[in-house]
């Protein structure tokens, strides 16, 4: 590897249309997960593909795992293949019909039908997903200055959160609402297509549908953001440049401390967060009740303020750095999560009692709505903190080798989840109480801050 200059940054920043083509990926792949992995496939597969909710849960728990082992395994690896070979866009290319396939089988997700066969399905979907978000991250610091890379990368969470959003309405306007609701001019009388809600078209074609998002709103960044330059190598040749690149990384990862100190970081802060917007729905509506449409309010609402949140970290990220916005919003997390343990039924802030109102309308009893006043400065703390965590990597990653940091960077989000549901589990059962049970987060964010603290905002330098 000695002497060779790969992937060198632009002399100029690409165009404003290139820079706002990039932005438009988030718009693409944001939807899939709010769709198929959150809010309307998931709940679909566990109560009526499988039949059994807990059991279903089990059997989603395990295909995410394998997927993210796999992630885990071959990110590294690919990463370090495509810093060789020098272009991003062919990597996204397939990844993206990759994961388009994927989405385009779960179709045959009906009741009753065998479970394998879905499964595979919901794994390619996943690390096609994954795959396609790590190169086209990777793009970034190509494409824009230092100094507008934290601007961009917060105006492109938002813009993905918005997205998902937009994604959801269009599901319940079209597929859910028609024949249950009815609202001339927005709510037709009969679901999209004619689907049929008796034999669940309306749930299996969810999959196809962020599938067809995908590769729609990919088009911008494939047509009008400038990659980089081949290296002339052959397949062979770049996975054994790759090989040897990685190796050399990994035996070379005293020098990169600080980057390595940030990945671990960032695994426990991210691994605190993310159960916690797992674990929410379920704490709510154990505690108020909440059926599917309450719940979906509730993700709509946390999705909405993280847009915001990801909007204003554009502007703090680049006045006052990623690091700085990262350890106001992880404080301020941490502090809202507390104030969101502190409601239930009869009681406000722990100590207050209030009186319970049986048969009361979602969201109207006092706790209820400082819960959800609560979820959305909750929203508002996890864009910031999704967006900079991605900025910080950009700033701090040796130019020449970030595309493999960025499989590192994925790896970091993916190597350790287990580990918070695991550690709820257990704390759960042993107590048996939920909000004890979801207590063992503070810990994490705590961790990932303080590690945090001693993370320095500058560019490694490259290995020669």
């Amino acid at each position: 590897m000695s002497g060779m200059a790969i992937n060198p940054k632009r002399a100029e920043p690409a165009s404003n249309g290139a820079q706002i083509a990039w932005i438009v990926h988030e718009w693409a792949t944001q939807p899939y997960f709010s769709l198929v992995t959150i809010f309307l496939f998931a709940p679909y597969f566990t109560s009526f593909v499988v039949g059994d909710p807990a059991r279903g849960q089990a059997i989603w728990g395990y295909t995410q795992a394998v997927a993210g082992g796999l992630l885990a395994i071959t990110s590294p690896l690919l990463g370090a293949m495509a810093e060789a070979a020098g272009p991003s866009k062919p990597w996204i290319t397939f990844f993206m019909l990759f994961c388009a396939a994927g989405c385009a089988g779960l179709w045959i997700a009906e009741p009753g039908t065998a479970l394998l066969p879905i499964l595979v399905c919901l794994i390619i979907a996943s690390l096609g997903m994954e795959y396609t978000i790590i190169f086209s991250n990777a793009m970034l610091p190509t494409i824009a200055s230092e100094r507008r890379i934290g601007l961009l990368s917060g105006i492109g969470i938002g813009v993905g959160q918005l997205a998902a959003i937009v994604a959801l309405v269009m599901a319940l306007l079209w597929l859910f609402l028609p024949g249950v609701l009815s609202v001339p001019g927005l709510v037709p009388p009969e679901p999209l297509f004619g689907l049929s809600r008796a034999t669940h078209e309306t749930d299996r074609i969810i999959g196809p549908i962020a599938g067809v998002w995908l590769i729609l709103f990919m088009l911008p960044m494939l047509f009008m953001v400038p990659d980089q330059a081949s290296r002339g190598l052959e397949r062979l040749q770049a996975a054994r440049e790759g090989v040897r690149r990685l190796i050399h990384t990994l035996r070379s990862a005293r020098h990169f401390r600080n980057v390595a100190l940030y990945l671990v970081a960032r695994m426990s802060y991210y691994d605190g967060m993310n159960a916690i917007i797992i674990f929410g729905g379920i704490l709510a509506s154990s505690i108020f009740g909440w059926g599917a449409l309450q719940l979906a309010v509730y993700g709509i609402l946390v999705t909405f303020f993280a847009a915001l949140g990801a909007f204003i970290s554009s502007w703090t990220d680049q006045r006052f750095g990623s690091k700085a916005t990262l350890i106001w919003a992880l404080s301020a997390l941490m502090l809202v999560f507390v104030v969101i343990l502190s409601f239930d039924r009869t009681h406000i802030f722990f100590f207050f009692e209030v009186a319970a109102e049986e048969g009361a309308k979602p969201f109207a009893t006092l706790p209820e709505q400082l819960f959800t006043v609560a979820v959305a400065f909750f929203g508002l703390a996890v864009g910031p903190i999704i967006a900079s965590s991605r900025t910080m990597i950009a700033r701090i990653a040796p130019l020449d080798q970030m595309t493999e940091f960025y499989g590192l960077y994925s790896l970091a989000g993916k190597a350790t989840s287990f580990l918070a549901p695991l550690l709820i589990g257990l704390l759960t059962a042993a107590t048996g109480n939920q909000k004890l049970g979801l207590v063992v987060v503070l810990p994490l964010i705590a961790a990932g801050l303080v590690m945090l603290l001693f993370v320095r905002e500058e560019r490694a330098a490259s290995i020669s």
